[in-house]
């Protein structure tokens, strides 16, 4: 609730630390992957600190989040460190807030509702076959990396038209400016965040040829890119082309970074759990589905959607998000103070033994129908964050991962090779260490 100035002087603030001057804890945070649970282990659910050079309140678990997401464009409103955004670009939909963000997100669902999503199938299908044929014959490799180059052709096909996106210019900048998504903003031409800023200026030159190839068509085409061309607001107007480069960047970086992640978790998870494998595998042949897949189809594969789940709660592929504090609050006898950042937790929240007993167990039947653990309070699983930001390509994201799982449980095994690193690296999004290395081969 807001706080009048008599009670703020009385409220104390969380307990923490804010750590060195300007830097903060930052370099704790980028470097200490149990950053945040010594802190919850300290101080509780909620307590201060000090990142990218502000001052910010972490807040932990379901009612937390119910707050945060409730009270979005009142208290709080999306913010993100100073590298993401100018390397997502102003005009960006994630880095704007209020009624422009609104209706700028709605022109951008029109690449994500269920009948685009229905259009984009035969070519996941198409692309994820064309892999899975290539990693029978390397029979041997790092897996990771390849799994980046194949949902970046998925994106790039599906979003801009490009096929084989990976191979191109635009796959080897985009590797480079996510590398730099979250770093210290320090603009030499050296450092992570520099090598990042040069190449989002050849990608934009990449994406403006496409736009403009495209503007000039008669058929703008019905991937993202073309509807959005096509789009009009509700005074009318169509995006400028400044603001079609951003949001295609960011476009590309949500169907690409997080999902590649996922995908990675859920074949480390099921390669780690035999029994789970076998269980998915049995699903697949009852069901015994042709290509090719349709939507229904897939709502079928009732046991892999509790896999899938359980795979983003135990290694969800964002940990968690920022919110800058617009209104001083209360929240739980604390005072939050306005312009403060928050940090809300998605990977702690997923960990929380009264929702989650046993957090840390691999255990798939915990979103069965009968138990739905998830449902037990609001903003519980949170893969996509929740509110008026819930991830916009949700959808584009679960679809991919359903038939890549599909395709890849029917006709292929995996097991994991030794002496490899599984250390989960989390930036930009978790990975393992040493890159998953394994040997692929064809169901027997």
């Amino acid at each position: 609730m807001t706080i009048s100035q008599k009670t703020k002087q009385s409220l104390s603030l969380p307990p923490g630390n804010l750590g060195l001057p300007l830097l903060g804890e930052t370099i704790s945070f980028f470097t200490d992957p149990n950053f945040n649970q010594k802190r919850l282990n300290k101080y509780g659910k909620l307590f201060k600190t000090s990142l990218f050079g502000r001052p910010t309140v972490v807040m932990v678990g379901a009612e937390a989040n119910t707050f945060l997401f409730k009270n979005e464009n009142k208290y709080v409103v999306a913010t993100w460190p100073k590298s993401t955004k100018i390397l997502l670009g102003s005009t960006s939909l994630a880095v704007k807030t209020g009624d422009f963000h609104t209706s700028r997100r709605k022109l951008l669902y029109q690449a994500f509702q269920p009948r685009a999503l229905a259009s984009y199938i035969p070519t996941m299908e198409h692309i994820t076959q064309e892999y899975l044929n290539k990693w029978e014959k390397l029979n041997t490799f790092t897996w990771y990396p390849e799994l980046r180059n194949y949902t970046f052709d998925i994106a790039s096909s599906l979003l801009v038209s490009t096929d084989g996106g990976s191979q191109t210019p635009l796959g080897e900048y985009f590797e480079e400016w996510c590398a730099g998504l979250f770093t210290l903003a320090i603009p030499l031409p050296w450092t992570k965040f520099g090598k990042a800023l040069y190449c989002r200026k050849k990608l934009l030159q990449y994406i403006e040829d496409i736009v403009v190839k495209r503007q000039q068509a008669k058929n703008p085409g019905e991937d993202a890119l073309g509807l959005l061309i096509q789009a009009k607001d509700e005074e009318g107007n169509s995006l400028s082309l400044e603001e079609l480069k951003d949001q295609v960047l960011l476009l590309l970086f949500a169907g690409h970074e997080t999902l590649t992640s996922a995908i990675a978790s859920f074949c480390l998870l099921t390669a780690q759990h035999p029994e789970v494998l076998q269980r998915l595998r049995e699903e697949q042949q009852q069901l015994s589905l042709a290509s090719p897949l349709t939507l229904e189809n897939l709502k079928q594969m009732t046991y892999l959607e509790q896999v899938l789940k359980e795979v983003m709660r135990i290694i969800p592929p964002v940990g968690g998000g920022f919110r800058e504090v617009i209104e001083s609050f209360e929240f739980q006898g604390y005072q939050i103070p306005q312009g403060w950042n928050i940090q809300y937790q998605i990977a702690q929240t997923h960990k929380d033994q009264a929702v989650y007993p046993d957090c840390d167990r691999f255990a798939p039947d915990r979103f069965s129908p009968d138990k739905a653990e998830d449902k037990q309070a609001s903003f519980a699983y949170i893969p996509f964050g929740g509110g008026l930001r819930e991830c916009l390509g949700k959808e584009f994201a679960r679809l991919e991962m359903r038939i890549f799982a599909s395709m890849l449980l029917k006709n292929y095994q995996w097991e994991l090779l030794p002496n490899q690193s599984l250390e989960l690296l989390t930036i930009p999004t978790p990975h393992p260490r040493d890159g998953l290395k394994i040997k692929f081969s064809p169901l027997v």
